[in-house]
Order: structure tokens, then sequence, then C-alpha cells
């Protein structure tokens, strides 16, 4: 099973985004277009566009996390993988895995024990995508018994 966050701006969106914002944000230069006033709002025209480029950019970029998460009678590993951060796993016994829910920094948040260690899983799928995914987890881990 492969989890990853969920984008709903495709990459053609993000270039009509981009180019409707620009365009938008041109209206009020074309008044004054002429005078010495235009070089004044042209720095916070780019500076604007930039920014919402940038920040687009960085939502693309934090949508690349997956988690991974392999099951079989033996073993569960879950090997998280983040852009620019070393991959990380995690493996255990099958058979000791207890997917739990409870309250912490997220809604429905979701953790991952053996009675050892214990991982968080989806955090950033929403509150009912971790409630169904929890239910799954419990569902096959019972199965793989």
């Amino acid at each position: 099973m492969t989890l990853w966050p969920h984008r709903s701006l495709p990459k053609r969106g993000f270039v009509w985004f981009i180019g409707t914002t620009a365009a938008f944000l041109t209206l009020p230069i074309l008044a004054v277009l002429g005078t010495s006033v235009l070089w004044g709002l042209l720095p916070f025209m780019v500076l604007a566009v930039g920014g919402v480029w940038i920040a687009l950019r960085q939502t693309y970029r934090s949508g690349q996390t997956r988690e991974e998460l392999l099951l079989d009678r033996t073993r569960l590993q879950v090997c998280r993988k983040d852009p620019g951060r070393p991959d990380r796993l995690w493996q255990t016994n099958s058979y000791w895995v207890r997917p739990t829910l409870r309250n912490g920094p997220v809604e429905a948040y979701l953790t991952l024990t053996d009675g050892q260690r214990e991982i968080e899983l989806g955090v950033f799928l929403t509150p009912e995508e971790r409630r169904t995914l929890c239910e799954e987890l419990t569902r096959r881990l019972a199965a793989t018994r």
C-alpha cells in the first residue's frame, strides 16, 4: 500500500493560476502606464506573483512525500520517503502490530505500535482517510494472523 498527500491543483492548473494572477495584477499597472507610479507598483506586482509561485512550488514539493507499507505473515515494513531527506524504514513482526487512533497533533492521529516502538502514519491524510486506513489495516492484520 502506498500513501501520499492529495494535491488538488494539477500542473496545468498551476500555469493557469499564475497566468490569471499576473493578468489581474497588470490591470492597475495599465492605469498608470507612462507615469512614475508604474515603477512604484511594478516591484510589488513581481513580488506578489513570485510569492504565489514559490508557495505553490513548495506545496508540490511537500506533495512528493510517500509512505509505503509492505505486509505479509511475518513482517510489516513502513518506508517513509520525504523529498530532500533519507528514507526512514520501520520493520517489525506483523503479529504484534496494532493500529491506534487517538487525539494528538492532528484529529484521528493514526499510529502503529509493536509494543516497543510507535510510529505515526498518514499524518498528511484527512481524518476520515486515517479512520478508513486504520480499519483497513486492522482488517488486513487480522487476516494475516
